[in-house]
């Protein structure tokens, strides 16, 4: 069973002991961590697992409706991949789950296989969320080591604008142009233009120079 995950640990709230205790052995006999929670504040206080997580999450909990704290989380930027659990499932409810991004709605009872179909998604899915952010915080920590004259000459470059005319935009040399590009190019760790244009847009540079110097 093990072989169908790669790490990770799934946490459970849910204010039933017994399902709670079951869940566990069963994440556990997958060989995955677990974090038991009997209500969404202690999960809270507990804080986010680190590497890839995911919360099993009952629909029926005191003093909060399961999905009013999905909700919440969501709002809160806390992007763990939820998986709903329910007893007293319906129509409405889990089209409500699934539109705030549920990766799964499991009525009781489930199956063994059920859940752990839905936990194995559930991690990919915060691993794949988890290496985007990474991805954009280095590549905001390279696009920080730009100086002013620097981010210029990327905005009109991944503009399509050759080194000819960015001078003449930027009333500097060509050379001058050519050296700027160079350190854009090494600071941004871009292997070629395509990178080059694929970073820019990510970080919103393209159209912001666009409109500064009306191109």
């Amino acid at each position: 069973m093990s072989e169908m995950f790669d790490g990770g640990c799934v946490c459970v709230v849910d204010d039933d002991d017994g399902i709670r205790g079951s869940l566990g052995s069963l994440f556990r006999s997958a060989g995955l961590a677990v974090a038991l929670h009997d209500s969404p504040d202690a999960f809270l206080k507990a804080g986010l697992p680190k590497g890839p997580a995911c919360l099993v999450l009952d629909v029926r909990l005191p003093g909060i409706n399961g999905l009013d704290f999905q909700e919440t989380l969501a709002a809160q930027g806390m992007g763990i991949p939820v998986i709903l659990i329910t007893g007293h499932g319906d129509i409405p409810m889990t089209v409500r789950g699934m539109k705030m991004g549920a990766v799964d709605f499991l009525p009781k009872p489930f199956s063994d296989e059920q859940m752990l179909a839905a936990v194995a998604t559930a991690l990919e899915r915060d691993r794949a969320r988890q290496a985007g952010a990474e991805s954009d915080a280095r590549l905001n920590e390279c696009y920080a080591r730009l100086t002013p004259r620097e981010r210029e000459v990327l905005g009109l470059v991944v503009a399509g604008l050759m080194n000819k005319q960015v001078a003449a935009k930027m009333e500097l040399s060509e050379i001058t142009v050519k050296i700027h590009r160079g350190n854009v190019m090494r600071k941004m760790e871009a292997q070629s233009l395509a990178d080059l244009v694929r970073m820019a847009e990510q970080l919103g540079v393209r159209d912001e120079s666009a409109h500064r110097f009306n191109i």
